[in-house]
């Protein structure tokens, strides 16, 4: 608590300091401009006066400089917008020249689409420090199987998905496809069969036909609605006016949350991949929806590996397996009803959810 409210100080003395700052920056300009207004005035009655110039020549330069000075004002406004601009820019471009945490070898080979397993062999990995998220994981996941990862918060089971994503390199044990160890093999060839479902999928303010495809940009129209008819969203999108050129608005808001997700569970659908992941695909919906949602994923699942994490333990009961994770480690696995006649971990979360 004291190091943050450190940083809470920081943070607030820094804001003070930048408002203040732009405050002075418009404020100085206005004060300079009327002070030399000012002695303009001044010095031009003078001139006047002794009719060194004409009252029109006066008026004239009066005008002139008023409007300099104003079009000066508005400028000078838009000056802390560009420094705080510059400074995101910056960070941006500080973010984009971050090194890779680990880069694959030139001649690293590719990942063959997954034909029997994938399997976590004494996999340890930690974001850094003396703690460990993952612990000596020893788990397989056959092919063409509908697994979930299950366990309490912080159990390591999103940190699962990044492993097998590559996101991060474990720091112990392998992690295979087949035979295929994917620390030594290409990202992008391991990626290329993969296809995640986040809880909140971003889509952009595009047609929802492109929506679909930022899935895979070389799809054709057709493949683009076989993914929407898999995801149960072709009749929806059919019935707008404009149909699958209909503009979904910012971040999708012209649609519901069931129907945003199952346009990203399309997206998902279009690369045609053989390892399908959800993380948390459907917490953020509503019983019903939710519902309906999973029926969906089990059948669009058919013919591929899908791996779930969840904590909504009822969305699971169908699963193929479930894999119970508590810090980090793998300490039960099974069907839900095998998992609920043990009367361990599982079941009490079970319990819990009521």
């Amino acid at each position: 608590m004291r190091g943050f409210g450190e940083r809470n100080q920081l943070e607030r003395s820094q804001a003070i300091r930048h408002r203040f700052l732009n405050a002075m920056v418009e404020r100085s300009v206005t004060i300079s401009v009327l002070m030399l207004h000012l002695v303009v005035f001044g010095l031009g009655a003078y001139l006047t006066y002794n009719e060194e110039i004409t009252l029109g020549t006066f008026i004239t330069f009066e005008s002139v400089f008023w409007e300099l000075s104003y079009n000066i004002g508005h400028v000078t406004q838009f000056i802390p917008v560009t420094i705080t601009a510059s400074g995101a820019t910056r960070h941006i471009n500080d973010i984009f020249e971050e090194p890779s945490r680990s880069q694959d070898s030139p001649d690293a080979p590719g990942v063959p689409r997954i034909q029997n397993a994938i399997t976590f062999r004494n996999v340890q990995f930690s974001y850094g420090g003396d703690t460990r998220q993952i612990r000596n994981l020893n788990l397989t996941i056959p092919e063409g199987s509908r697994v979930a990862i299950v366990g309490p918060s912080g159990s390591g089971k999103s940190t699962v998905l990044s492993l097998l994503l590559r996101l991060y390199d474990p720091t112990g044990g392998t992690i295979r496809v087949d035979d295929t160890d994917i620390v030594q093999s290409r990202r992008d060839s391991l990626r290329e069969q993969m296809a995640i479902v986040f809880q909140d999928n971003l889509l952009f303010d595009i047609s929802i036909r492109e929506n679909i495809r930022l899935g895979n940009p070389a799809a054709s129209d057709e493949d683009v609605e076989r993914a929407a008819k898999a995801a149960e969203i072709h009749r929806f999108i059919r019935s707008l006016p404009n149909g699958y050129d209909t503009v979904v608005g910012e971040r999708g808001n012209m649609m519901s949350g069931g129907q945003r997700q199952r346009v990203a569970i399309a997206r998902a659908l279009v690369r045609d991949p053989a390892i399908l992941l959800l993380d948390e695909a459907t917490s953020a919906l509503d019983h019903g929806t939710e519902q309906a949602i999973n029926r969906t994923l089990m059948k669009v699942a058919a013919g591929r590996t899908m791996i779930t994490v969840t904590h909504r333990l009822h969305s699971v009961t169908e699963m193929d397996k479930i894999f119970v994770l508590e810090k980090g480690r793998l300490i039960e696995e099974g069907t839900h009803a095998e998992l609920l006649k043990r009367k361990g971990v599982y079941a009490a979360l079970w319990k819990q959810a009521g």
